[in-house]
Order: structure tokens, then C-alpha cells, then sequence
């Protein structure tokens, strides 16, 4: 029956929930029908990759990291900047936001050739100057998009690589669904291409439509299980985290993080940034080796 009514596009969800339980649906089973209906009626395409090319005359000289003003139709937004600052352009990723004036207007009225307004940069959150030490980038959804700007100016310009030796890079990136990871295919073509870096892609929801089989629990949870044995004190966790320290990885990475030697970067949902610092700071990573950013 649910084939039928989502034919014609109009779904009561009250009712597919109603007529599932009737018919002796488990809780959970119910949980992702809801999950399911959420996916169906949201906009599409989610996302929108940005790319602004400067006049000829005009400088705009980022760091890595930081975030411009972009303005169109009158509307101002602040978003990352996802190029590197060896690009010939400035890139945002843009997320879709039901009924938000500027997302709207940029998925529905921006067409190539369109003039835009950029202003800044601003940010304080940078890449850190090259030391021998790992990185590791925490991000949920567009939250990736000024560490896309990091790792490709790092192999860019060969900051992985110092005195010899080359850095782990590791990003874990979560969201819901595989079509919500931003530049996905571009860092899997990273993952393949360095030995040191390292894509953890991990999605909540994404086993409700596919055979998905990587990791599906929140980022902050998967990177603790990236996190050498012997640094974890589960006890020194925050409860919600504990068990997730003993947990085995699902992807086959022949690394693990020593929080004594990696710089951290995390950017996205204020909840995933809040227990992830308590994480980090539990598990030893020193907080001026930590950067930070949230919203939402």
C-alpha cells in the first residue's frame, strides 16, 4: 500500500505509522518508516557545490579553514570555503535548508554566469603550521567543507610530508545518508591515492536503503574506536562514550590515532563538537593541539 500512495507523491505518514502497527510492525521497524518518510519528503538535490570565479582585478587570499560572506538576491549567508588556496576559484558547499531564504534561492534561481557578492575572509580556525605530528578532522555534514580545504592544500603543497615522514590524515565524516557526504568520491579517490590518509565515512540511516556496510554509529562514537588501545581510559569517558572505546573498527585501516601525537580539528553540530571535546580531552590530546568549531 505505501508503493501505491508514494506513486502518486502524496504520503500520510500519520497513517503508513497507524497501519503499521496495526499490522504488528516492531517499534524499531516503525522508527525507520518514520526515518524513511523524513528522506522522502526532504528536498533534492541536498547539496550544492559552489564554485566563484574572481575578476581578473580582484585579490582574495584565504587560510585554510576560514569562511566568507557570499550575498545573492540581497540575502547574506556565511559559509566555509572548501577550495584550497591554490585554486583559481572559492568554493562553498552549500546545504539545502527547507524554506531558508538564501539556500533557497541558490537551488532554485542561481544560474551559471550569475554574479554573487564575497566578502572576508574570517575564521580563526586554521590549518596549523607543519609538525610531526597526525592530524585527525571530526566533521558532520557541510561541516567538511573548510577540511576539504585543509587536506587539499596539505597534499597540495606537501605539508603531510615532514623531515621524511609522512602524517596520518585521518577525516571521519558523518550524516545521515551516503548522498548527504560531501566530496565523498573526492576523498575516496584520497583514501586510495596516500598511503597516510584515511576517509571513516560513517551514516546513521543509510542501512534503512541500502546494503550499506560501513560504520553507522555517530562520528564521535567512531573515533574512539581509531584511538590506540593502550591511550583509552574508558573510565575516563563521558558514560555515553565508554563502550564505544572498546568497540572494534569496521574498516580494515592499518593505523590507529596516539592522542599524545595528532592535531585534532572538528567542525559541525554543536552536540557531536561538545561530547567530542570531552572525548578528546579524556583520551589525552592536549587542548592547544584541539580546534573547534559548532553551530546548528
Amino acid at each position: 500500500w505505501l508503493a501505491e500512495e508514494a506513486d502518486g507523491a502524496v504520503v500520510d505518514w500519520t497513517d503508513v505509522d497507524e497501519r503499521a502497527a496495526d499490522a504488528g510492525f516492531s517499534r524499531a521497524d516503525r522508527e525507520a518508516l518514520a526515518e524513511l518518510g523524513a528522506r522522502f519528503e526532504r528536498p533534492y538535490p541536498p547539496l550544492l557545490g559552489m564554485r566563484v570565479r574572481l575578476d581578473d582585478d580582484v585579490e582574495f587570499s584565504f587560510a585554510p579553514g576560514q569562511y566568507a560572506t557570499v550575498t545573492f538576491d540581497g540575502h547574506p549567508r556565511p559559509y566555509s570555503i572548501a577550495s584550497s588556496p591554490t585554486a583559481d576559484h572559492v568554493e562553498f558547499c552549500v546545504r539545502r535548508v527547507p524554506g531558508g531564504t538564501l539556500t533557497s534561492d541558490i537551488f532554485q534561481s542561481l544560474d551559471a554566469g550569475d554574479a554573487v557578492t564575497v566578502r572576508g575572509p574570517n575564521g580563526e580556525m586554521v590549518l596549523d603550521d607543519p609538525s610531526d605530528r597526525d592530524v585527525a578532522f571530526i566533521a558532520t555534514g557541510t561541516g567538511v567543507a573548510p577540511f576539504k580545504s585543509m587536506i587539499d592544500y596539505l597534499y597540495e603543497t606537501d605539508r603531510h610530508v615532514v623531515d621524511g615522514h609522512e602524517r596520518d590524515v585521518w577525516l571521519f565524516l558523518g550524516a545521515a545518508y551516503e548522498d548527504d557526504l560531501a566530496y565523498r568520491e573526492a576523498f575516496r579517490a584520497s583514501d586510495r591515492e596516500h598511503d597516510g590518509f584515511h576517509f571513516v565515512p560513517t551514516l546513521t540511516r543509510e542501512r534503512h536503503l541500502t546494503d550499506w556496510a560501513g560504520e553507522t554509529e555517530y562520528v564521535q562514537r567512531v573515533l574512539l574506536e581509531y584511538v590506540a588501545d593502550d591511550a583509552v581510559d574508558a573510565s575516563a569517558l563521558p558514560e555515553a562514550l565508554r563502550d564505544a572505546a572498546s568497540a572494534d573498527p569496521v574498516l580494515d585501516v592499518d593505523a590507529r590515532i596516539d592522542p599524545g601525537n595528532v592535531d585534532v580539528y572538528a567542525c559541525g553540530v554543536t552536540a557531536m563538537v561538545e561530547q567530542l571535546v570531552d572525548a578528546t580531552r579524556a583520551v589525552g590530546v592536549p587542548d592547544d593541539r584541539t580546534q573547534f568549531e559548532g553551530f546548528g
